[in-house]
C-alpha cells in the first residue's frame, strides 16, 4: 500500500494505545515529540491517548497512573502507536496477548489511510494481531526472535517504515518512531524544530521501502 497522501486541511490525528503495563517512556515519547510538532506545524495536530473499551485510569510498568480520557476509536486516527511493556505473568503486552480482545481491536483498525505503528515490543502486539506477517519490521532486541517466530522480517534497524507499517525498535526509540513520523507528515524542517526544541537528534538507520514510501 502506498503511503497515505497528506491531507493538511485538517488535524493530524494520532492516537497512542494504552493498557495497564505499559513502559512509561514508550508512551509519553511520541507524545511529546507530536505535541511540540504541534507548536512548530501549519497543521494542526490532535494526539491523544486511547484504551481498549472505555475511559479508564491505566496504571503503567512502574506505577505511573494515567487516566485515558478516550475509549477505542480507531477510526479517528490517522496514526495508531502501539507501545510495549510488560513481562510474562504481569500486567502488559502478554497479559493482553492472553485476553486477546487489544489483539483483536487491532487486527480490525487498519483501513486506507491508516498508519499502523509500533515501538518496543508493540511490535508483538501487532504481529499477534496479523499485521506484519511477510512484512518487514523491528522490535525491542530482547524481542525480535519472538517477532520473527511471529511472521516478520525483522530489520536491525532504529525504525522500519513499511508504507502504512511503521515499527520502531526499544523504548527510546519512540523518539525517533516520533521524529521519523513527524519528518515523514509534517516536513523535514518541523522535525528539525522538534530536535531543538528535545535537545535531541534522531539517531539509527531508518530502513525504509521506496516502493511503499
Amino acid at each position: 500500500m502506498a503511503a497515505p497522501p497528506r491531507d493538511t486541511n485538517r488535524p493530524l490525528r494520532v492516537r497512542i494505545v494504552m493498557f495497564d503495563g505499559v513502559e512509561e517512556q514508550d508512551f509519553i515519547a511520541p507524545k511529546e515529540v507530536f505535541s511540540l510538532a504541534g507548536w512548530y506545524s501549519e497543521r494542526e495536530i490532535d494526539v491523544n491517548y486511547m484504551v481498549y473499551g472505555r475511559p479508564r485510569l491505566v496504571t503503567a510498568a512502574f506505577g505511573t497512573e494515567v487516566r485515558v480520557k478516550r475509549g477505542w476509536q480507531p477510526e479517528t486516527a490517522d496514526v495508531i502507536i502501539v507501545p510495549g511493556g510488560g513481562r510474562p505473568g504481569e500486567p502488559g503486552i502478554w497479559a493482553e496477548i492472553e485476553n486477546g480482545a487489544l489483539p483483536s481491536a487491532l487486527a480490525a483498525a487498519p483501513r486506507p489511510r491508516l498508519i499502523m505503528s509500533s515501538l518496543c515490543t508493540g511490535a508483538v502486539l501487532l504481529a499477534v494481531a496479523g499485521l506484519v506477517d511477510g512484512r518487514p519490521c523491528t522490535t525491542h532486541t530482547v524481542a525480535k526472535q519472538q517477532l520473527t517466530s511471529r511472521g516478520g522480517i525483522v530489520k536491525n534497524a532504529r525504525v522500519v517504515d513499511d508504507g502504512d507499517l511503521v515499527t520502531a525498535a526499544g523504548i527510546t526509540s519512540g523518539l525517533d518512531l516520533g521524529l521519523h513520523l513527524v519528518k515523514r507528515l509534517l516536513g523535514a524542517d518541523v522535525a528539525i524544530r522538534v530536535e531543538e526544541a528535545l535537545e535531541y537528534q534522531a539517531r539509527g538507520t531508518v530502513w525504509t521501502d521506496p516502493v511503499r514510501t
